[in-house]
């Protein structure tokens, strides 16, 4: 069994390295995250062991982008810790962790929850079009920073926050949106608004205001605006269109094409 090791302590990792290959497992370390991504990637480990706290590219940055690339997303990744805050806990676990061990380190309990996991949860090898679509740097990061943009579409990190979410910085996240996405950031978060609004325009009866508010618009106004300028009609008017055509078709038209 091949693990990877990310931790910025020296010493955390003697220990963990010691207590593993005592079982005679294979283990890789990384110091940092971005190092560890970079292994994760090449080596394709069974297991991560990642540290929360680290310099530059924390625990939480390096799981967003291992959790966006196709190549490493189904890998199991283990939180390191110190802490006890729940939050953090919580935090973990929705970007996918797997599970928490704790700092000081017992050897037992390392153990015990290395080995559930590996025995428990298999690897799914990711596919040939999983395979080709990791292809770069930039793919990877516009990828995670979509993912943060998306389950925070009505209240948008600011660019300087984003980047410090993926461990990066503004510059290379503009950078990887331009070259993966052909568009700045927030011009892709305004895309990705109005593509959702016309989806939940035409295909449900949810007030035309509990849309703008959900997707981040200030006013039902405003969103009508956006909404007309991008489609040529006011989102009222799109359904009622719609409404007419399944009336006289007697069928469930698929919306047309914006």
């Amino acid at each position: 069994m091949k693990l990877l090791l990310i931790d910025d302590s020296p010493t955390d990792l003697r220990l963990l390295v010691d207590m593993l290959r005592g079982r005679h497992m294979r283990v890789s370390v990384a110091l940092d995250g971005d190092k560890g991504y970079q292994l994760a990637a090449l080596h394709r480990p069974e297991l991560i062991l990642l540290d929360v706290r680290m310099p530059g590219m924390d625990g939480f940055a390096t799981c967003r982008r291992l959790k966006a690339n196709p190549a490493t997303q189904r890998i199991p990744v283990i939180f390191l810790t110190a802490a006890n805050d729940l939050d953090e806990r919580l935090e973990g676990f929705s970007l996918g962790a797997v599970d928490y061990i704790g700092k000081p380190f017992s050897e037992e309990e390392v153990l015990a929850r290395v080995g559930v996991h590996l025995n428990s949860i298999p690897m799914a090898l990711p596919s040939a079009a999983e395979e080709a679509s990791a292809t770069s740097r930039d793919e990877v990061l516009a990828r995670a920073a979509q993912k943060i943009l998306g389950d925070r579409i009505a209240d948008p990190p600011s660019l300087q926050e984003l980047a410090e979410l993926l461990g990066t910085n503004r510059s290379q996240i503009s950078k990887s949106f331009l070259a993966s996405c052909h568009q700045p950031v927030f011009g892709w978060l305004r895309e990705e608004r109005l593509r959702q609004a016309y989806s939940r325009v035409c295909r449900g009866d949810t007030s035309i205001l509990l849309i703008a508010e959900h997707l981040g618009y200030s006013s039902a106004a405003n969103f009508t605006k956006a909404f007309r300028e991008r489609f040529g009609l006011s989102p009222r008017d799109l359904r009622e269109d719609m409404r007419a055509r399944r009336h006289l078709s007697g069928t469930s038209p698929e919306p047309r094409q914006a």
